[in-house]
């Protein structure tokens, strides 16, 4: 499959990917993952691999993209669930600055 990363055209295959990866030891993942084999990956660094480029070349949807097209599962960045009851950002800033003075 051809896809654009980094304004370059890559033609990649499952199979490929999975070539390349192997013996490839993941790195932690903080952000965006794929999951290649058993092993999950950061995208930047499934990217840096395939692409032989700088992560800083190519963003985490481009390969994000290509890598669901190809049939790996994906995952985004973890949503962080605010306990239930605390204030919203406007609510803690309206605190912040106090109420309005009387007139």
């Amino acid at each position: 499959m051809r896809c654009v990363i980094a304004r370059f055209p890559f033609d990649l295959t499952k199979g490929g990917v999975l070539e390349a990866m192997k013996g490839v030891k993941p790195e932690q993942v903080i952000g965006e993952s794929v999951i290649i084999g058993r092993r999950t990956y950061p995208v930047k660094q499934v990217g840096q691999v395939i692409t032989r480029q700088d992560r800083r070349d190519f963003s985490a949807g481009e390969v994000i993209r290509a890598m669901t097209r190809l049939g790996f599962t994906c995952s985004g960045l973890p949503q962080t669930a605010e306990p239930e009851g605390a204030p919203t950002p406007l609510q803690r800033a309206s605190a912040e600055l106090g109420a309005p003075a009387a007139v």
